[in-house]
């Protein structure tokens, strides 16, 4: 009984702070509860063709239409909870900045992984340029609802490292602040405690960059579909990318300095590119495409977000450059949410769409996005 005891006094260190840990998860995310994570290696580049894909683009910090966007493709139920089974989802990246439910929609990514994945099914997120430029420090795009989200959870995370102090077993905290400093030229009062919390919390090594994004990846295969968030030029492919993924992710954990990879900045960057991505189909380079696609064993297509694409989710190129990005988040178009899926072996391509327009006038609706990229085939409407 006294070796019992020990033993349980032993674990209250390991109990506590795993207790803060939730209950400051709890505090951030708006009430939710993250399953036990299944201790797991880095997620891989390439995937064998699953039986459903669903590829989703941009959220931009948009709560709301995240959801729908899942609902579309029957991924999530009322209560939010996976109903997805064992479909493989790609997020292409940009959760960040526009919009402020960011952590929220982090939270939700994360908890809908830990489902899938009980259930058979994978839930794989991806960086945007947004997340290369949030972990660099660069919050052009960020709103002031999402610096204060960060501020509230910088109150969160430190309330929880003072309550760990309170256990004698545990190490001390770390100061998140540490290294920042405490004004900026040019920056009012009101704002400098939001933007120094986004600083600690995506910084390389931050709280949150190493919780949610450092199993993010930058390019991923599944079957013969290529996903990247801006695009694919042949040195990316020649560079390697399991080697981007790895260096992105060593980056974001805070073991390879402060500036991003530099295949991750620039117009021709794997998160900015835009030559397939023009609205104008005329305007993108499919003779690169092409040989980008050649270059990787089994592409068939590159699925693509980074670009609002106004007439809905469209393919050029004859259907190999799929763009997905339809601005859904109200602080970037408030678009409609609309979301891809590809059954079996490519045997099936469809758009799951809440556009009313397509179906009430659907030849006018097709002739005024002919010049911006075909429509694929098989288009359906499921309701949000």
């Amino acid at each position: 009984m006294e070796a019992n005891h020990e033993d349980s006094c032993k674990a209250l260190p390991e109990l506590l702070s795993s207790f803060v840990d939730t209950f400051v998860d709890f505090s951030v995310s708006g009430g939710l509860f993250l399953p036990a994570s299944p201790t797991s290696p880095s997620p891989p580049t390439r995937y064998p063709t699953p039986s459903r894909l669903i590829a989703i683009g941009d959220l931009h910090g948009d709560l709301e239409k995240s959801k729908q966007a899942f609902r579309l493709a029957g991924l999530i139920d009322a209560a939010d909870r996976w109903s997805g089974g064992s479909s493989t989802v790609v997020q292409v990246g940009d959760v960040f900045d526009r919009g402020g439910d960011e952590l929220k929609i982090l939270y939700i990514l994360e908890k809908l992984k830990r489902e899938a994945a009980k259930s058979g099914g994978n839930l794989i997120t991806m960086n945007g340029n947004h997340e290369i430029m949030n972990v660099e420090g660069d919050f052009r795009f960020a709103t002031r609802l999402g610096f204060k989200e960060f501020e509230d959870w910088a109150f969160w995370y430190q309330m929880g490292n003072k309550m760990k102090t309170l256990c004698a077993g545990l190490p001390n905290p770390k100061d998140i602040f540490e290294g920042i400093p405490r004004a900026f030229h040019g920056v009012k009062t009101d704002a400098l405690n939001g933007i120094r919390a986004r600083i600690a919390a995506l910084r390389p090594g931050g709280p949150v960059s190493t919780k949610f994004l450092t199993n993010n990846l930058t390019v991923v295969v599944a079957g013969d579909s290529v996903f990247v968030h801006g695009g694919l030029l042949p040195q990316h492919v020649d560079y390697g990318l399991e080697r981007m993924n790895k260096e992105v992710r060593d980056w974001i954990s805070g073991s390879m300095g402060r500036s991003a990879p530099s295949y991750c900045k620039g117009r021709d960057a794997v998160v900015w590119l835009r030559k397939y991505s023009e609205e104008v189909a005329s305007k993108c380079d499919c003779s690169t495409l092409e040989h980008v696609l050649a270059t990787i064993p089994g592409a068939r297509r590159m699925i693509m977000g980074h670009t609002i694409q106004e007439g809905g989710i469209n393919a050029i190129c004859e259907n190999r450059a799929v763009r997905i990005d339809v601005g859904m988040s109200h602080g970037c178009g408030n678009g409609l949410p609309e979301v891809l899926e590809i059954n079996g072996n490519s045997q099936e391509v469809r758009i799951l769409t809440s556009n009313p327009l397509y179906y009430k006038n659907k030849d006018s609706y097709k002739s005024g996005i002919e010049d911006s990229g075909s429509r694929l085939p098989q288009v359906v409407e499921v309701k949000a």
